[in-house]
């Protein structure tokens, strides 16, 4: 019975009060992807050439985090589930570094993707991390595939796919074919790492964590970022990257102070995604996370049209038509879930009711009483 009684509380809490920071949460997650995405692109365009350095400016940014945590952490309370003792040190320390290494490595992948392929392209390729976070959501979260999850995962594979075959690189910054390959192999990758790490968060949550608490939240974003943030330094000093960038900055085309702000708002925005992105993990499932962000997918290429003038051939336009076909297929499913577990607890639904049973996103089937 405790199963339910907490899921009427959170479903009854965000009806009452939770809509604004909902929707902040979903804000943040998409502006602060985009956003941060240009940015990046632009660090490459005008003279930036260190991988590792943009690797950092991804992870460095979570101080800016403390103030806030120090100053909410009492005025937030517990008002979810608390499955028992809490973690002990030794498990939280392993958690975090597990987590802070795979996604130091998969923040660097990132990097070099972004810096050979144009950013409409990389952003259409990173759809692809949806299907790969269902993938691994199936194995560690026990996320149920539905035909219209299947559906979904289907589509944005087709739609990552199409662009290996789009003939592009010649025209791009004369970038050579290896590199261009390189770059979309290595998103690939870096997607395929982004899916994982969203799982095993929402796997430590449920399983390791357990206090469902915004203190977790919080820890989870500072202490994966401060390990993420120490392999990307070391590899930065290790790689003899560090060494150029005096250079850099001198040599940068739109000056000195335009570099800096430009490492320091990529830094901030990122750690603006981070906070939605954590957030709602911890609220809902990694899979619905990952697809708030998917929804920002026609976002970029959009914005890269207008300011780096990247061309929108007609793969290009296809590839986003089907991925946010596959992304409409995942939010008709959630909403589908959502529909049937008021149903479930007696709660008031809008619409009607003839609907067949879905599986919840949570990866469990929706019951009238409690496991």
């Amino acid at each position: 019975m405790k199963k339910k009684e907490t899921t009427q509380e959170y479903l009854t809490q965000t009806n009452a009060n939770g809509g604004f920071w909902c929707l902040s949460t979903h804000s943040f997650v998409i502006s602060g992807q985009s956003v941060a995405t240009i940015l990046g692109r632009l660090y490459y365009d005008n003279g930036g050439n260190s991988k590792w350095l943009a690797t950092v400016v991804q992870l460095v940014g979570f101080p800016v985090l403390l103030p806030y945590y120090l100053f909410s952490i009492k005025s937030h309370t517990t008002t979810h589930r608390d499955d028992g003792k809490a973690a002990s040190h030794r498990n939280r320390v392993l958690v975090y570094l597990a987590l802070g290494v795979l996604v130091g490595g998969d923040c660097y992948l990132y990097s070099i993707g972004l810096l050979y392929l144009p950013v409409s392209t990389f952003s259409l390729i990173c759809a692809s991390q949806l299907a790969f976070n269902a993938f691994f959501s199936y194995f560690l979260n026990s996320q149920k595939l539905t035909p219209i999850i299947l559906n979904s995962l289907l589509l944005l594979t087709i739609s990552s796919t199409l662009l290996a075959f789009n003939n592009e690189e010649e025209n791009f910054k004369k970038v050579t074919k290896g590199q261009y390959v390189t770059s979309f192999i290595c998103t690939i990758g870096a997607s395929a790492g982004y899916g994982l790490s969203l799982s095993l968060q929402q796997l430590a949550f449920s399983k390791v964590l357990k206090r469902k608490t915004f203190s977790e939240v919080m820890d989870m974003i500072i202490y994966v970022s401060l390990v993420a943030s120490c392999v990307s330094v070391v590899g930065l000093f290790a790689s003899g990257e560090w060494e150029t960038l005096s250079s850099e900055m001198d040599s940068y085309k739109l000056g000195k102070v335009s570099y800096v702000m430009n490492l320091v708002w990529t830094a901030i925005t990122w750690q603006v995604f981070n906070i939605g992105s954590t957030w709602l993990i911890f609220e809902l499932s990694s899979l619905f996370s990952n697809a708030i962000g998917v929804l920002g997918l026609p976002v970029v290429p959009v914005l890269a049209v207008i300011i780096f003038h990247d061309k929108m051939n007609g793969l290009k336009v296809i590839s986003m038509i089907l991925a946010i076909w596959g992304f409409m297929s995942y939010v008709y499913q959630h909403y589908l879930d959502d529909k049937n577990l008021k149903k479930s607890l007696g709660i008031p639904t809008t619409g009607s009711s003839d609907s067949s049973e879905a599986e919840g996103s949570s990866g469990q089937k929706i019951q009238s009483s409690a496991s």
